[in-house]
């Protein structure tokens, strides 16, 4: 096994990086100053806002870090069931006084640009989601000195990630918050998803590159559960999302362990791609009529959700959230850290036989 990946840690714990203005430097710095790897999350961003992030970031620490990308999405979507959906969508932007954004705002994320600031300014580390980078890509980031690391969601899209020359692959179960990072959006396989450690155990049998267990995980006892299963490191993304130096909306924290949501599923409703949130109004009234069309419905959707933010209108917004949300703990993120840690030192003690197993 590579020791490249766990030679960026003190501790086994990765810090999702969330986009839309989550995970901030501020984040990842305490993450990374507390014995984690930070990260940053290049989504919705402009390449300069990138640039101008990494910089902020390593003005805040000087250990490792990383940043994430996605990867440019092939022109697949109905205009049609778009439009159909923007006509359901009218009553929202009269209620929130707003417009409904432009569906044709861009496919590609600005992702060349961005890659280009990351092999201009190398960083420690960098993830891919929703496909893998060329070989090519993967390459040159290594020789810039960049360790690499692509999502795969079932052990075929491991293998490819493998293939493809990736350093680590980050095996995101069918339990986590946020987007699914699946390498095709196929509709027909919505909910089809497989469950973390039946993921990890079966992509440890398939690669042997290491791997990166994401999905759910909230204590240091999931973090031992999973590296018992083969996993190199853990990446944490809800169990972040409440912490102090996120940038997360207050109402969005607040929701996490508020009793009026009782669960989450996977939906379209906000993006077009299969996301897990809490089910609020808006996933409920519009999930079942939202199209396969990413990021299309996402640019359609955007100017809602910053309008029911702003309202602080916990019901129009996109709450992204794990299986675990109910767990999350309003803390530091480096006290978070911390703990995370004792508790997954704690498990080990147990497993070995040597602690109190009750």
């Amino acid at each position: 096994m590579s020791s490249a990946l766990t030679d960026l840690f003190r501790h086994p714990i990765v810090q999702a990086p969330m986009a839309g203005g989550v995970s901030v430097p501020r984040l990842a710095a305490a993450v990374s100053e507390a014995g984690g790897l930070g990260f940053l999350a290049a989504g919705y961003k402009t390449a300069d806002g990138l640039y101008q992030e990494i910089k902020q970031l390593r003005g805040l620490t000087g250990l490792p870090f990383g940043v994430n990308l996605f990867m440019p999405q092939p022109e697949y979507a109905d205009p049609a069931a778009v439009e159909v959906y923007a006509h359901q969508l009218a009553g929202e932007a009269t209620w929130y006084e707003t417009e409904l954004g432009d569906p044709d705002s861009g496919r590609d994320d600005g992702y060349d640009a961005k890659l280009a600031v990351l092999l201009d300014n190398p960083v420690p580390a960098a993830s891919f989601h929703f496909g893998i980078p060329s070989s090519e890509v993967l390459e040159s980031l290594r020789r810039a000195g960049t360790l690499t690391l692509v999502t795969a969601t079932t052990p075929e899209e491991a293998l490819a990630v493998q293939y493809a020359g990736a350093d680590a692959v980050i095996a995101q179960g069918v339990e986590a918050g946020g987007h699914q990072g699946t390498h095709r959006d196929l509709p027909e396989q919505d909910g089809s998803g497989l469950g973390l450690l039946s993921l990890v155990a079966q992509i440890r049998e398939t690669v042997t590159i290491p791997i990166v267990a994401a999905g759910g995980i909230m204590r240091g006892s999931q973090i031992a559960a999973v590296l018992a299963a083969g996993a190199s490191a853990a990446q944490l993304g809800t169990a972040f999302l409440a912490t102090h130096e996120s940038g997360a909306h207050d109402v969005h924290k607040q929701a996490l362990t508020n009793p009026l949501y009782v669960r989450t599923e996977l939906t379209r409703a906000f993006s077009g791609r299969p996301a897990r949130g809490l089910v609020n109004r808006f996933l409920r009234e519009h999930g079942p009529y939202a199209p396969a069309a990413y990021p299309e419905v996402h640019h359609l959707t955007a100017p809602l959700r910053k309008a029911a933010a702003k309202a602080k209108d916990a019901q129009g917004m996109a709450l992204w959230a794990g299986q675990g949300h109910r767990m999350a703990r309003e803390l530091p993120a480096g006290q978070l850290v911390e703990i995370l840690a004792a508790e997954l030192d704690a498990a080990r003690t147990a497993l070995s036989g040597t602690g109190d197993l009750r």
